[in-house]
């Protein structure tokens, strides 16, 4: 087994990285002081293809265990879905000292933690992401949240969970679209922090996609250490943490312009991904050579890297109400070069345009 460390004081947690791990939640669980009543927040899907191993687990390990599905999608991601989930935890007679557990992607997740950071004014939460996506970016970190209408992740709180479990036998069912998600995510992390790493992804990209065991929970281990030195330096984004948004914010304008339907959030952070070192590119700061680089690595994964219909002034709208704006200024993540990002808020809306256009 694989452990990473999230060191945050009496906040500190373990992401813990293995095959099989889901028989072994409930063993694990009973280290951590919690309740005995446990909810699991999950979608059918997973609970229909690994409730009961969960389930098991924890009744094994003498936990109360109650489910509550939810469906699944960006747009179930709202106060109206979360709603629904404090009556079942009122039902059920929740206490503060009850956990819950996030079984699911990125949506279950954020969803989860934002329930578990509101509900009695916060009770513990675990993390046990399915998806390749979930597994190296939102199940770490404690950004919880549901979205708005006018803007993805606009309601929200910073909320850290007692563990991480990563079970890779999980994405065995996931298509491959997700998987490629989870990469897009993955390829991020070499962008903006560690070189080697991208090179070892160039030349595993393939074995990676088709689940490579050892590539697999090494690409996993190296993407959650990064993640994880970034929030043990910056929790609350107030600087560094920033960076782990490198293609987020284009490809956040992106996936709301077109209803959280068209494109997955992995594809939409791969586009958002070309755009900003276009834009890095356009601005001086990289070298021809690393932009081609990275453009390549993200076409040979099979992501996609354009949009041919993008709506220029829809996109520009929608930047000015992502989070990152500050003090009415877009704040991008460029790229200096591979392993080394900076954030900048000086962008010309000419330039902004001329690299949507292009």
């Amino acid at each position: 087994m694989e452990v990473v460390n999230v060191g945050l004081g009496e906040r500190s947690y373990s992401i813990y990285i293995d095959k099989g791990l889901l028989l072994e939640c409930g063993n694990r669980l009973k280290n951590i002081k919690t309740g005995r009543k446990i909810v699991v927040i999950t979608n059918p899907l997973i609970n229909k293809l690994y409730g009961d191993a969960l389930k098991n687990s924890l009744t094994g390990a003498g936990f109360n265990v109650n489910f509550v599905e939810i469906p699944d999608g960006e747009e179930y991601k709202t106060i109206k879905t979360a709603a629904g989930i404090y009556d079942r935890l009122i039902d059920i007679k929740m206490e503060r000292e009850s956990p819950l557990i996030a079984f699911g992607g990125g949506v279950i997740g954020d969803i989860a933690g934002f329930v578990a950071a509101t509900y009695l004014r916060g009770v513990p939460y675990i993390q046990i992401p399915t998806t390749l996506l979930a597994q190296v970016d939102s199940s770490i970190g404690g950004k919880t949240a549901v979205n708005h209408p006018r803007g993805k992740n606009l309601i929200g709180a910073f909320y850290q969970p007692k563990a991480v479990f990563i079970d890779i036998d999980t994405l065995k069912t996931l298509p491959k679209e997700e998987i490629l998600c989870g990469v897009a995510e993955i390829i991020k992390y070499g962008i903006i922090k560690d070189e080697g790493f991208f090179e070892y992804l160039e030349g595993n990209i393939k074995r990676l996609i088709n689940l490579d065991e050892d590539i697999l929970i090494y690409s996993i281990k190296r993407a959650c250490e990064i993640k994880a030195y970034v929030v043990a330096k910056d929790e609350r984004e107030s600087g560094l943490r920033t960076i782990l948004n490198f293609g987020h914010t284009i490809g956040h304008a992106i996936e709301s312009l077109t209803d959280y339907k068209r494109y997955r959030h992995g594809e939409a952070v791969a586009i958002g991904m070309v755009y900003a070192v276009k834009m890095s590119l356009e601005s001086g700061l990289c070298s021809n050579k690393d932009y081609e680089r990275v453009v390549n690595l993200i076409k040979n994964a099979g992501l996609p890297a354009v949009i041919a219909d993008l709506d220029v002034s829809n996109i520009i709208n929608s930047l000015s109400l992502d989070k990152k704006v500050k003090e009415e200024k877009i704040r991008f993540i460029l790229m200096r070069k591979i392993g080394s990002v900076e954030i900048r808020s000086d962008i010309a809306q000419g330039l902004i345009k001329k690299v949507l256009i292009n």
